[in-house]
């Protein structure tokens, strides 16, 4: 496991020691815990942005989506 070294501005610095104390974890843990949670979101959002910037993803309107949707509901009933 590496070890990184961060500076935080001290408001920060004390709410990660609050949330480390109500958690019962190191600040180790809690810093893990949030990068972990930060990067996966990353990764889906970085995902979403691309989809929405590829040329090829065609453009659906909301009036055919919403008009297709409920004859679907209406044909499942």
């Amino acid at each position: 496991m590496r070890q990184i070294s961060a500076k935080l501005p001290d408001e920060l610095a004390t709410a990660l020691d609050e949330a480390a104390a109500k958690l019962h974890r190191t600040r180790a843990d809690v810093i893990r815990q949030a990068v972990e949670y930060y990067l996966d979101d990353f990764e889906d959002n970085y995902r979403a942005v691309e989809v929405l910037h590829d040329p090829t993803d065609p453009i659906l309107d909301w009036k055919t989506v919403k008009h297709e949707l409920l004859s679907y509901d209406e044909r499942s009933a």
